[in-house]
C-alpha cells in the first residue's frame, strides 16, 4: 500500500558505542550532501549540523527523495578528525573521518548492513523536479469545501473543481491511499491527485478530493479508523455533491488508489455509483498482498531470497500476534520482543522508543482491519461499471494476482460492464519506470503515466457513464 515517510523499515537493532567528545574545530557545522548506492538506486542523504546556544552540537538528517526532513540525530562524537552519529528512529549510524575540510568519509550501518558513503560540504540543496504539477491559475473553478460526516461526528475539508459555467456535470471522488494523506495524496513531492483532478476538470468533470481524517482541515484520527469507517467519508462528500447545483447526482463515480481501491467497492456498493475506478486496487485478503509486497520490496533492494523469506517469517511471527493475541498488554509486549529478536529489554531507551514506534504500526485498529480483509464480498456486489488499472512493475499491489482477483469477484457477481488493465511499464503510483522499487519513486520526475490518464478518461466516457 502506499509507502511511509521512513528511510528504511527494518526489524533490527544496533547498538551505539562512544564517548562524546566536542572538538574545537567547527569545520564539521553545515550541510554535508553524500549518495548511498542501495542496490540499482542511489539515496541522497543530507545532514545539517550546527551548536546550540550552549556549543552543544546538533544534527539533523534529509532524505529527500523520500520526502523525509528534519530527522533528529545524536551527536555521538565530534572530534578533530571523525563525526559519528546515530539516528535512533530508523535505528541507523554514520562514522565518518575527515579527508579534508569539505570531505567525510566514512560508513552508514543499518540493519545488519554496511555501506560507504563519502559526504561533500554544499550551500545548496538541489529540489526535485515535478513538472506535472499544475500551476495556478486554474482555467476553472476551486472551491475550499468543508462538510460532515455526521455518523461520524466530524468534519471533513477538501477542494471541489468544475469547469467554469458548468452544470449537469459528472462528478468523482478521489479516495487516497493508506497512512494519513492530504487531499493531493502528496508523496515525494508529487501531487498525483492535483495531477489528476486538474485533468479530469479541464475534461468537462466535477472533481472532489479531500484530507484524510486527522490532516490538513479534516478532524479524526486516521489510526482509530477503518477502511469502513474511510467508507462513510466518502458517503459524505457523496451527499455534499448531490447538494451541489453544478453536478448532476446520477453521474457520480469513484476513484481510489491503493487502499482507496479496498474502499472504493465498500461505498459504492451504499450508494448508486455511476462507475469506479480502482488504481492498484486489492483484490486479495490483506495479509497475503503483505506477504507478496515484502518479497518483491525485499527482492527489489538487493536482499536475497534467503533474506527475503527470513523477514516474511518475522511478518508471518507479527501478524499472528495480530490476529490472535487478545489481551492488549500481552500484544504490546509480544510485539516487542518479536521485533526485537527478544532483546527488547536489553536495549536503551532511544532504541526501545525506535521499536515503540515500529510497533505503533501494527497494533491499531486500521492494520488490524486490513491485514484480514477481504475484499471479495464488496467486489462481488458491484453492479456499476468498474475500471481496475494495475501497473506492470507495481510491488506493492502485485497486479496479476489481485486483477484475477479482481476479475472472478466481478464475474461471479454478474457485473456486466467491467475491464481490468494491466499497464506495461509502470509502477503502484502509475509512473513510467524501469523496476517498480520504492526507491525509483522520488527519482522519477513524472508524476503519473499520460497514458494511465488518457485510459481512465476514455473510458468513463465510454463505458462509465453509459449505464
Amino acid at each position: 500500500m502506499k509507502v511511509k515517510q521512513a528511510f528504511f523499515i527494518t526489524l533490527f537493532i544496533i547498538t551505539y558505542a562512544g564517548i562524546q567528545s566536542y572538538g574545537q574545530e567547527v569545520k564539521w557545522l553545515g550541510l554535508w550532501s553524500g549518495k548511498l548506492d542501495i542496490s540499482a538506486t542511489k539515496l541522497e542523504i543530507i545532514f545539517e549540523t550546527w551548536s546550540d546556544e550552549n556549543g552543544k552540537p546538533v544534527a539533523v538528517m534529509d532524505v529527500p527523495m523520500q520526502g523525509a526532513k528534519d530527522i533528529q540525530c545524536k551527536v555521538i562524537n565530534v572530534e578533530r578528525d571523525s563525526l559519528v552519529l546515530s539516528i535512533p528512529l530508523i535505528m541507523g549510524s554514520f562514522s565518518g573521518g575527515f579527508v579534508n575540510d569539505t570531505t567525510i568519509q566514512g560508513e552508514w550501518k543499518q540493519s545488519g548492513m554496511t555501506f560507504p558513503l563519502t559526504l561533500s560540504k554544499t550551500r545548496i540543496v538541489n529540489a526535485l523536479k515535478r513538472p506535472q504539477t499544475p500551476q495556478k491559475p486554474f482555467p476553472y473553478i476551486e472551491e475550499e469545501v468543508v462538510y460532515n460526516n455526521k455518523s461520524a461526528g466530524i468534519k471533513l475539508a477538501g477542494t471541489l473543481t468544475f469547469p467554469e459555467n458548468g452544470e449537469n456535470l459528472p462528478a468523482v471522488i478521489l479516495i487516497t491511499g493508506s497512512g494519513a494523506q492530504d487531499r493531493d495524496e502528496t508523496i515525494f513531492e508529487h501531487k498525483p491527485f492535483l495531477v489528476i483532478a486538474d485533468f479530469l476538470t479541464q475534461n468537462g468533470f466535477a472533481v472532489l478530493r479531500v484530507d484524510d481524517r486527522g490532516i490538513g482541515g479534516s478532524e479524526g484520527k486516521t489510526s482509530v479508523a477503518t477502511s469502513e469507517d474511510f467508507a462513510g467519508d466518502v458517503l459524505a462528500g457523496v451527499e455534499l455533491l448531490k447538494t451541489r447545483k453544478e453536478i448532476n447526482s446520477a453521474k457520480i463515480g469513484l476513484i481510489g488508489h491503493s487502499e482507496g481501491g479496498l474502499i472504493a467497492p465498500i461505498a459504492a456498493v451504499k450508494f448508486d455509483a455511476a462507475f469506479i475506478v480502482l488504481l492498484a486496487g486489492p483484490g486479495i485478503i490483506g495479509e497475503q498482498i503483505l506477504y507478496e509486497q515484502g518479497k518483491l520490496i525485499n527482492l527489489a533492494a538487493g536482499l536475497t531470497d534467503e533474506q527475503a523469506h527470513q523477514n516474511q517469517k518475522m511478518q508471518e511471527a507479527i501478524f499472528n500476534i495480530i490476529k490472535t493475541e487478545t489481551d492488549s498488554a500481552k500484544r504490546i509486549d509480544r510485539l516487542q520482543r518479536t521485533m526485537s529478536n527478544g532483546q527488547y529489554f536489553m536495549l536503551n531507551d532511544e532504541q526501545k522508543a525506535a521499536v515503540d514506534n515500529q510497533v505503533k504500526t501494527v497494533n491499531n485498529n486500521w492494520f488490524r482491519f486490513f491485514l484480514q480483509y477481504d475484499p471479495y464480498p464488496a467486489l462481488v456486489k458491484l453492479q456499476c461499471p468498474v475500471l481496475a488499472l494495475n501497473g506492470e512493475k507495481d510491488l506493492q499491489v502485485p497486479p496479476k494476482e489481485n486483477l484475477a482477483a479482481i476479475e472472478k469477484a466481478l464475474t461471479e457477481g454478474g457485473n456486466k460492464n467491467f475491464k481490468t488493465i494491466e499497464i506495461p511499464g509502470v509502477n503502484h503510483l502509475f509512473q513510467t519506470c524501469e523496476t517498480g522499487a520504492i526507491a525509483e519513486y522520488a527519482q522519477i520526475e513524472e508524476t503519473i503515466s499520460p497514458q494511465v490518464l488518457k485510459i481512465i478518461i476514455d473510458w468513463i466516457k465510454n463505458s462509465g457513464l453509459k449505464n
